[in-house]
């Protein structure tokens, strides 16, 4: 075998190029009153250091969304990306689950 056969061999082994990991959460949107930007509530449950119950915890983030499809109650996906604005700093990925009509 020679060097090129060899490189080719290794090059064989070396799993497929993967795409970096960027996170993503899960939130009910509470305001869409903003032109291409919502408000996305996300809850998490953590349990309390000291007293041991569940409490959930809750953030607000402003999110980038471009065709302004989101409406209030609606269940999205959202991305972290770069700084859109002094406050927004996500992107929506995905609507979930639209908010029900009443």
């Amino acid at each position: 075998m020679n060097a090129q056969d060899t490189n080719q061999a290794a090059a064989a082994r070396q799993p497929a190029a993967r795409k970096p990991l960027i996170q993503t959460v899960t939130g009910r949107v509470v305001s869409d009153k903003m032109d291409k930007t919502v408000t996305v509530l996300v809850e998490r449950r953590a349990k309390h250091p000291i007293y041991d119950k569940v409490v959930i915890k809750s953030n607000k983030y402003h999110a980038h969304d471009e065709s302004n499809e989101c409406k209030a109650g609606d269940l999205v996906e959202i991305q972290a990306s770069r700084k859109l604005s002094k406050t927004k700093a996500w992107k929506v990925l995905r609507v979930v689950e639209k908010a029900k009509e009443v």
